[in-house]
């Protein structure tokens, strides 16, 4: 429940106050993928109550042999958001974040021919970059410029919802997560969407 919240954007302060009560409460009765799912979806939302990062994180280190790759993958950018925003917290799951890392990398998708497109147009611009560039902290960028941090993310439609009452695409939860970090991280961040590339003139484009 929490992950279609989280990655719906949809603000639920008290379903998630409740949910990270129960959790407390039932912890010994949650299998660590659940509690993966949990940690992740409440740094997605940038839940500001560290107490439940301390307990779920602690018990999901004791169990981190149980994790499947998608588990550590998403391990990986709560050990970056728990850092960033508690330095001094002591995250067990740290311990394990070379092979969270390593499991985030191997899940992120091929390079799709939109991001081959608009490198190839900004490289006509003469702007120089890094395609699918890695950065210090382990994320990836789809194209950026290491010197300036500036970066440019190409998204296509699987990073957007459709808004029920506007019907206009909306980033979800997920993408505007990763985008957090990397501006928590110093990076400028641009987007180039889907729908404002497929099927415009190449002026339109640049």
């Amino acid at each position: 429940m929490l992950l279609a919240f989280a990655t719906a954007r949809v603000a639920a302060p008290r379903l998630f106050a409740a949910v990270a009560a129960e959790a407390r409460r039932r912890i010994d009765e949650l299998h660590s993928r659940d509690m993966v799912d949990m940690l992740w979806a409440f740094s997605c939302v940038a839940w500001a109550q560290k107490e439940i990062f301390s307990e779920l994180g602690s018990r999901v280190a004791e169990r981190f042999d149980e994790l499947s790759k998608v588990s550590k993958s998403q391990l990986f950018l709560v050990t970056l958001y728990v850092k960033t925003t508690w330095p001094d917290l002591d995250f067990a799951p740290c311990a394990h974040v070379e092979s969270c890392q390593s499991a985030y990398v191997e899940s992120e998708p091929n390079p799709s021919r939109l991001q081959r497109d608009v490198s190839v147009a900004l490289e006509r611009m003469s702007w120089s970059h890094r395609f699918n560039h890695e950065t210090d902290e382990g994320f990836s960028l789809d194209l950026a410029e290491p010197a300036s941090k500036a970066a440019i993310e190409v998204d296509p439609p699987s990073h957007y919802l459709k808004d029920a009452v506007s019907n206009q695409y909306v980033l979800n939860g997920a993408t505007l997560f990763k985008s957090r970090l990397a501006r928590d991280h110093g990076w400028q961040v641009a987007r180039v969407a889907f729908y404002e590339w497929d099927g415009k003139s190449d002026a339109a484009r640049r």
